[in-house]
């Protein structure tokens, strides 16, 4: 869902966009025909290739599926989060010895990978982009261990109607992660009292964007303390 909505939002913005998944470029074809002749399907490969930014918008859980060596010195967004579910855990995040986003930079050992864009939900990404000095534009925040990776990824995020909030390098990028203040709330505002984590998420994916100003992004940031590894459905 993040994937299709970051597509939708780029190519609104000019952009031209490559999808990818795992079950091969025509299984693609409906998006990209409602998308335009902006958008076009390839390989995981393939798009590697031609892309100057890649997102890697996959299930943690399968991150090791994504083309390694074809990644290689690209800048990769990490806009993955944790979820724990009945048998499946992470030990090195369980303990926090990483966090997801270290866990993807060791995947991707020769990519410069950046988090972001994994703390706003589709709808949300959609109704708060902005134009540059809206007084209500919405500032999202991102982490990462590369400064000139950081920049491009700042650029992206500022095409797509964005301010960005650096928080520091992947080792701090759990300050954003479920959670934490800095996790989906800001965007959503306060969900309804007594809600299960099923329950939360299916408010979260209807529920109207809140603007979040990049001063309450760094505030909230800057605060935050950290907690169990993981979303638990």
């Amino acid at each position: 869902m993040v994937g299709a909505a970051l597509a939708r939002r780029a190519v609104d913005a000019g952009l031209r966009v490559v999808l990818s998944n795992s079950r091969g470029p025509a299984t693609l074809a409906d998006l990209v025909a409602e998308l335009g002749e902006r958008a076009r399907a390839a390989t995981p490969a393939e798009t590697a290739a031609a892309a100057e930014l890649v997102v890697a918008a996959v299930p943690l859980a399968v991150h090791e599926q994504l083309p390694r060596e074809a990644l290689a010195g690209r800048t990769v967004i990490d806009p993955t989060n944790y979820a724990l579910y009945p048998g499946f855990s992470l030990p090195a995040l369980d303990d926090d010895t990483l966090t997801s986003s270290q866990l993807v930079q060791r995947h991707l050992r020769d990519s410069h990978v950046v988090k972001t864009l994994h703390s706003i939900g589709p709808r949300q990404m959609l109704e708060l982009s902005r134009p540059p000095g809206a007084p209500d534009r919405t500032a999202l925040p991102l982490s990462g261990d590369d400064p000139a990776a950081k920049r491009r990824v700042t650029a992206l995020l500022d095409v797509l109607g964005f301010d960005a909030v650096d928080i520091g390098s992947l080792a701090e990028s759990w300050r954003s992660e479920p959670n934490t203040p800095l996790y989906a709330l800001p965007y959503l505002g306060d969900p309804p009292p007594g809600l299960a984590p099923a329950e939360f998420v299916a408010w979260a994916q209807r529920a109207p964007g809140v603007p979040a100003s990049a001063a309450r992004i760094g505030a909230l940031a800057a605060s935050a303390v950290r907690g169990p590894a993981g979303f638990r459905l």
